[in-house]
């Protein structure tokens, strides 16, 4: 009857599961819990879609600058999120888990940080439009998703895989918060200069498109995610900056 009774307080100890499936160093809440909703849907390459809020879910921005001695140099940015590959394989929680890449669609590699060196030998194909994709995912391999859209950024390999590092031409960022319909900081005049980058970083609450006037630039903006257009301000005067389906002004280019 002792031993009976310390079986049953054992599983009762830890929330009526018994604790010795706990990876090393992982708690309780890290091996049982989970955040968001499960969803049918899957990000495409087998994994499903695990939907959270827009408002402080993960997010994730992805940057290549060629290598000197070969290939790129991956470098991800994330944002309400950290990399916990001790407890990989392990519960579902907000903000924590690892990130996947994908070239031009196919699988590439599991990564639990912030830089990735891809060599030449990895690419499926050579030239312009080469898409590596960075997708963020719990660390139950379930993907991250908001508005049943992966939590993911693209960027574009061009063609010289080896060329050396280039400096960005100067330019000008402008930063844009629309929530609850209002935008900010309030619609005004951003000053640029003819031919400076200009760099668009617009974050909405609702899925919605960002239009350039005068440029036809467009990017689509899923609700809850950081959107960066950029672009070269080649052409003088007056340009308005709206989104396309709740018809906000963001702001007014000058460009001189």
């Amino acid at each position: 009857m002792l031993v009976a009774a310390a079986l049953v307080l054992g599983a009762g100890a830890c929330g009526g599961r018994a604790t010795t499936h706990h990876k090393p160093g992982t708690s309780h809440e890290q091996a049982t819990g989970s955040n968001g909703r499960l969803l049918a849907a899957t990000d495409g390459s087998g994994h499903r879609l695990r939907q959270v809020d827009a408002e402080g879910a993960p997010e994730v921005d992805v940057a290549v600058r060629p290598d000197s001695e070969d290939g790129w140099n991956v470098h991800l940015t994330v944002r309400n999120f950290r990399f916990t590959p001790d407890s990989a394989g392990g519960a579902a929680l907000l903000g924590r888990g690892h990130a996947r890449f994908f070239l031009d669609g196919h699988p590439l590699a599991r990564v639990y940080g912030t830089w990735f060196h891809l060599p030449e030998s990895l690419l499926r194909t050579a030239g312009d439009g080469t898409r590596l994709t960075a997708r963020l995912y719990a660390d139950d391999h379930t993907a991250w998703a908001v508005g049943s859209t992966p939590v993911q950024a693209t960027v574009t390999l061009g063609a010289a895989t080896s060329a050396p590092a280039t400096t960005p031409a100067p330019g000008t960022t402008v930063e844009i918060t629309v929530r609850d319909g209002r935008v900010s900081p309030a619609p005004g005049r951003t000053e640029v200069k003819k031919g400076r980058t200009v760099r668009l970083k617009v974050r909405s609450d609702r899925d919605d498109t960002l239009h350039v006037h005068g440029y036809d630039k467009e990017a689509r903006l899923p609700a809850g995610r950081t959107v960066t257009l950029t672009f070269t301000a080649d052409r003088t005067g007056l340009f308005e900056v709206e989104t396309h389906e709740s018809d906000l002004l963001l702001t007014q280019l000058v460009v001189r």
